[in-house]
């Protein structure tokens, strides 16, 4: 991690205990280093316990990890990026719309069976989305939206979640999938959310581009470069959905402190060069 990239994360991390009021500890390992720690592990897709002898122990980076996550940390860190990149863009801090989709990855042995689940449609273990991660059971066609909204299930549930979270949504765009079970009308009469597909067009064979979906599918393809996400390892699906939020911070940071590719250095006759004369 860049010195650039530490100076954004640093002040989003929670205050030492030993610096609170209550007291504890000083922890004897640079947060620098946990972080960088927890990174490598998203990236190189290595065991918790493979943890290079140069990073501190596996156990002191994973208990970090799970503290974090749990606090909400990674959450903040998240927004907070995700502010700064929109503002780059020319765009508002806050987006009203929204691009949902699920995609299902194979778990190895580590994984419960409590948190399996079989894809009959995609033909893989254990579901995943860059918001929550779920069985494969809970697939995208599978769900109904529930009676009332209060009932804990389906993608209705998953809609209430982001209208809880996220009341500035109003549009939510996904697959023909979300179009099943009557999942639009009951997202505009509970939720004021409109659910807006998009299809493919019609004959058509093989991979094409779609409109809005592009978007969604290209950020799949960034977070798969992480190669931990190539298999679902963890016992936790709140861990799970932790390091695929690392992967988003790392992206989202790297992105911030890119630095611009230098023009070439201009070469004059006392180098032996004569730089050529626009025409």
């Amino acid at each position: 991690m860049s010195d650039a990239e530490w100076a954004l994360i640093e002040p989003l991390l929670p205050v030492p205990a030993c610096q609170t009021l209550k007291g504890g500890a000083p922890e004897r390992w640079p947060r620098r280093e946990i972080v960088d720690g927890i990174r490598y592990l998203v990236d190189n897709g290595i065991k918790w316990r493979a943890m290079p002898a140069d990073y501190p122990p596996w156990r002191t980076i994973y208990g970090f990890a799970r503290r974090w996550a749990a606090a909400g940390v990674l959450g903040i860190i998240r927004d907070h990026l995700r502010r700064h990149i929109r503002l780059a863009a020319g765009k508002t801090p806050q987006t009203a719309s929204v691009i949902v989709d699920s995609q299902s990855i194979k778990a190895s042995e580590t994984v419960s069976k409590a948190t399996r689940g079989w894809d009959g449609g995609k033909r893989s273990m254990d579901g995943s989305g860059t918001s929550s991660v779920t069985t494969a059971a809970l697939s995208c066609w599978s769900w109904s939206p529930p009676l009332t909204p209060k009932t804990p299930w389906s993608h209705g549930s998953y809609c209430s979640g982001l209208a809880l979270m996220h009341p500035e949504i109003a549009i939510v765009w996904a697959d023909s999938a979300y179009a099943k079970n009557g999942l639009i009308p009951w997202a505009k009469k509970y939720l004021d959310i409109t659910v807006k597909t998009v299809r493919r067009p019609p004959d058509t064979k093989g991979f094409i581009v779609l409109p809005r979906r592009w978007a969604v599918e290209r950020s799949w393809s960034w977070i798969m470069r992480a190669r931990r996400h190539c298999r679902d390892h963890e016992r936790l699906p709140e861990m799970s959905e932790a390091l695929i939020t690392w992967a988003c911070i790392t992206l989202m940071s790297r992105r911030l402190t890119r630095q611009k590719a230098r023009p070439a250095e201009r070469r004059d006759i006392a180098h032996g060069y004569v730089l050529p004369q626009a025409a």
